[in-house]
């Protein structure tokens, strides 16, 4: 479903992307991992289209996407779901979910805010109020579900455990893991590598702007190497 091959990114002259090389089969779960400063979210930026990418090509669903602009990626079925949530805190919680659907004007759209509100219940608690007001686990729920009005045939999300209690990081796990059901492709970036490599079909290792290691999650939660750097064993 989507490709990246000899990816490059820089800010103004330091070059923080080293020809980054991976694929995301329909269906799967794919996760990235590594070290605050890896250069993940700078990867994500690159794919949505908000990021300018210097060399290198990026294709979803045999398309080539590198030089189409970030709304047309939306249209095209490819969403992200950002580092810090970047939801509207002045705007209610269903107004964030309808901006989510900004480019659909069909019935369908109430229908998926219903899917929403059934993926995450306390979203139709609070769907009249203010998102500034929620909870830092129920904003991430919203941040995900304001990607999914979108309709997303693959869903990029930027750390979704970041900053979020052991309790809620679960549950978060478990609604990304519920995706497959819907069909979303999802290709995750975190932190947390052994929750992202728990829910994962496969992964890969980033480290200063390349890719060090790939392969299923199984393989990467045994690599001696993963187990001491990022899951402290």
């Amino acid at each position: 479903m989507l490709a990246v091959e000899g990816l490059r990114s820089r800010y103004g002259r330091i070059e923080v992307l080293h020809g980054i090389d991976l694929a995301v089969g329909s269906g799967e779960i794919v996760t990235v991992v590594g070290a605050n400063g890896a250069g993940k979210t700078t990867l994500l930026r690159c794919l949505s289209g908000v990021q300018p990418v210097s060399a290198g090509q990026i294709t979803f669903r045999g398309e080539v996407l590198t030089k189409v602009p970030a709304f047309r990626r939306i249209q095209r079925g490819l969403a992200q779901s950002p580092e810090g949530r970047q939801i509207f805190t002045n705007l209610t919680v269903e107004e964030n979910l309808r901006l989510g659907a900004y480019i659909f004007e069909d019935d369908r759209v109430a229908r998926d805010m219903e899917e929403a509100f059934v993926m995450f219940p306390i979203l139709r608690e609070k769907r009249n109020l203010a998102a500034g007001g929620l909870s830092g686990g129920q904003q991430q729920m919203l941040a995900i579900a304001r990607a999914l009005m979108g309709r997303p045939a693959c869903l990029l999300l930027d750390e979704p455990s970041m900053g979020l209690a052991p309790i809620l990081v679960a549950q978060i796990f478990d609604v990304v893991k519920s995706l497959k059901a819907l069909d979303v492709t999802v290709l995750l970036v975190e932190q947390n590598a052994f929750g992202a490599l728990s829910i994962a079909d496969r992964g890969y290792v980033m480290e200063t702007g390349t890719i060090s290691l790939s392969g299923t999650a199984e393989e990467l939660i045994a690599d001696p190497r993963i187990r001491e750097a990022y899951l402290g064993i």
